[in-house]
């Protein structure tokens, strides 16, 4: 076998947590030769009866294979598991989780060490991981090149889906993504504890607000069609000013409840903030006009963010 068999490619993998465990297990699963280390010996050594190389440390496993795969704790781990080490002509592929400021910075140090680089975000949690149908994918950024050489050994784990050659950028999905997330988890803790207490059991509200939330969905492209062409006025259904006054009653209730509206009231006042701001100029305007306040002055403005 050699590295130009693509389906069958050899790699390494730094970090056998639970994610990289799964991740080495789907590789090996596919007949991937796969060699491993983990700064925790014993969590590596595991890997062991089903196929895996353990190598006694990270110059060892980065020597195995030109495709090199990071999933460690974190971005300084990157550096003190890579220092000194030769990278020249590896192929980096960093499934660590990071900020796209920490993927550019590292895309820029492995290139000075004569190593292409692509940074990732892992959409899926370990049990996701070559799991049919679980609808696990990964974000990807940086050399296309790199991409394109390694993405059937890529995608054995996870549905690979390149967003650019910016290293940031695949982090950057990765946050945006999870970032609504933990604003739907918020809103959905605070439609809970309104009810708490008072003889509406969870799981009748459950599929209540499953049924809203997915018809609320249209936000989602609404605001982006409403931010691209800066109109927020055409076609309001439920403008602005309504909202505002109509947002005294989210707090009246939960205050009436016992509920702190810490989880919603940021938001709430984004709105208000706008309102206020030029009453005639933004009353009619679909709530989406608020989010341009959350690019504060002193950030630098990005073309096709908030600004």
């Amino acid at each position: 076998m050699t590295d130009t068999h693509v389906t069958k490619r050899p790699l390494t993998l730094l970090g056998t947590g639970d994610m990289g465990t799964a991740l080495a297990r789907t590789w090996l699963a596919a007949g991937h030769p796969l060699t491993v280390w983990n700064r925790t010996a014993a969590k590596a050594a595991a890997l062991a009866p089903e196929g895996a190389a353990v190598a006694a440390g990270p110059a060892e496993a980065v020597a195995a294979h030109t495709l090199v795969v990071l999933c460690l704790l974190d971005d300084a781990s990157i550096g003190a598991a890579l220092e000194g080490i030769d990278l020249t002509g590896k192929d980096i592929v960093n499934l660590t989780t990071g900020t796209p400021a920490e993927g550019r910075t590292r895309a820029a140090w492995a290139e000075e060490r004569g190593a292409r680089f692509v940074d990732a975000g892992i959409m899926a949690t370990p049990d996701m991981i070559g799991a049919p149908g679980s609808g696990a994918y990964v974000f990807y950024s940086g050399s296309r090149a790199l991409f394109d050489t390694h993405r059937a050994a890529l995608e054995v784990p996870a549905v690979a889906r390149f967003v650019g050659e910016d290293p940031g950028h695949a982090a950057l999905h990765d946050v945006a993504l999870l970032s609504a997330m933990y604003g739907m988890f918020a809103g959905v803790s605070h439609a809970y504890a309104l009810i708490e207490g008072e003889g509406i059991a969870p799981g009748d509200l459950a599929p209540l607000l499953s049924e809203w939330l997915g018809a609320m969905g249209f936000f989602v492209g609404n605001a982006a069609e409403r931010l691209s062409s800066r109109d927020f006025t055409g076609g309001v259904v439920s403008n602005l000013a309504m909202q505002v006054a109509s947002s005294g009653t989210l707090l009246r209730t939960a205050a009436g409840q016992g509920v702190s509206p810490e989880l919603i009231k940021p938001y709430l006042d984004l709105m208000r903030e706008r309102l206020e701001a030029d009453p005639a100029a933004h009353a009619g305007e679909d709530t989406v006009g608020a989010l341009t306040l959350l690019r504060r002055q002193g950030l630098p403005a990005k073309a096709g963010l908030p600004g």
